[in-house]
């Protein structure tokens, strides 16, 4: 099939690269130029995809474009945009429509239309049918979310169950047709709306979970015991529960993101969500409450240097979306501490450079520390931990 896959980021990328190796002619579409020229140069911008994985099909079944002509010519087209909050953390689905809009300006007749993008319940048949309308021309339209986890080296684009629903029979057909070409396990449902909100089920269920375990961590302290040693505990019953592990707050692209959708239609219908509400209450305040911790290990933090270790919002990415450090580094600078930061896979944020773990701090903040970072090379610096562990 001729394929168009509307952004090449972390979701876009890894879907394309494996319709490419299952034989389909794939075109990527991707609006960030000097995204377009990496890929088109054979290198990879993200850790689960190796270059030579890019390289196998560039030029062959894989092509990158900054030109949404590249529509017109292809039998599917799925759009991974992002989807992510606004500055009062309501959805914002400005990327969407945008893709959308430059979608149905090339669209031929007869071409399956998948969106891939977290939205609403509703959204694809009330927001994305309406801006393809305006083409004037018959398509079909299907819903299938992604599910990608960055740094899993367990479940992938191809091993991961896709979830399929169509507008009408037929684009649910169509699509199960072409997941099922490199996609070990596809389901379907009724309509595009309980697959819809079953993908904000999959993330608002572990926001509320791991802000759940986060106030039993601070209860943990509170009694003086170790909450990682009652988790393991929990964990052995073998029914009815599942681990959860504490940290900094809760970041990327989805856990913080997503239940935001699913609120923000609650709210339109006068469905109470207050479990999301207090699970968004308390991962918000995780960083006001390790800069409260850090305050009690050293007396006060005006004038002390502190670093923070693990930037990025996951262990083994590189990627700073939502992460809880950047809110954790901005309140401790604001109650006088000296920071710098440590995260050699992020590299650079802020203008600023990643520091080299060492003896000269007063305290060291664990938030999430990538596999391999030497934490002996800490000495006898003081260290909090906010995955749990008593120092």
């Amino acid at each position: 099939m001729k394929v168009a896959i509307i952004g090449q980021g972390y979701v876009g990328l890894p879907l394309a690269i494996a319709a490419a190796r299952a034989g389909h002619q794939v075109t990527g579409v991707e609006i960030n130029d000097a995204l377009v020229q990496v890929l088109a140069s054979g290198q990879s911008p993200i850790g689960d995809i190796a270059s030579s994985a890019i390289s196998e099909v560039l030029g062959s079944s894989y092509f990158v474009t900054t030109d949404f002509s590249a529509v017109k010519a292809a039998e599917i087209v799925v759009i991974c945009v992002p989807t992510p909050l606004d500055e009062s953390r309501a959805p914002d689905l400005a990327p969407l429509t945008a893709a959308l809009k430059s979608v149905a300006a090339h669209l031929a007749s007869g071409t399956l239309v998948i969106v891939e993008s977290t939205v609403s319940p509703g959204a694809t048949r009330n927001l994305a049918a309406p801006i393809l309308d305006s083409a004037g021309v018959a398509y079909e339209l299907a819903y299938s979310p992604e599910r990608i986890d960055p740094a899993n080296k367990t479940w992938n684009v191809t091993n991961t169950p896709k979830l399929v629903a169509g507008i009408t029979d037929s684009a649910r057909e169509k699509a199960v047709a072409f997941y099922s070409s490199f996609v070990a396990q596809v389901h379907t449902a009724s309509s595009v709306e309980v697959i819809e909100t079953a993908k904000l089920l999959e993330n608002s269920f572990r926001l509320v979970n791991i802000s759940f375990i986060n106030e039993i961590a601070a209860l943990c302290d509170k009694l003086g015991i170790d909450v990682l040693e009652v988790i393991g505990a929990a964990a052995t019953k073998p029914y009815g529960f599942m681990p959860f592990y504490p940290g900094a707050g809760v970041g990327g692209h989805c856990i913080p993101v997503d239940p935001n959708y699913l609120l923000a239609t609650a709210k339109e219908v006068g469905a109470p969500m207050r479990f999301i509400e207090l699970a968004n209450e308390v991962n918000l305040s995780l960083p006001s409450y390790f800069v409260g911790m850090a305050n009690g290990m050293l007396d006060s933090l005006a004038g002390k240097s502190i670093l923070v270790v693990g930037i990025a919002y996951k262990p083994d990415v590189a990627d700073l979306r939502e992460s809880p450090a950047l809110p954790l580094i901005g309140l401790l600078r604001e109650a006088g501490a000296k920071v710098v930061w440590h995260d050699d896979l992020v590299g650079g944020w802020n203008g600023e450079s990643s520091s080299a773990l060492g003896t000269g701090f007063d305290l060291a903040i664990l938030v999430n520390p990538h596999t391999g970072v030497d934490l002996m090379a800490l000495g006898a610096t003081k260290v909090l931990d906010t995955r749990g562990a008593r120092s």
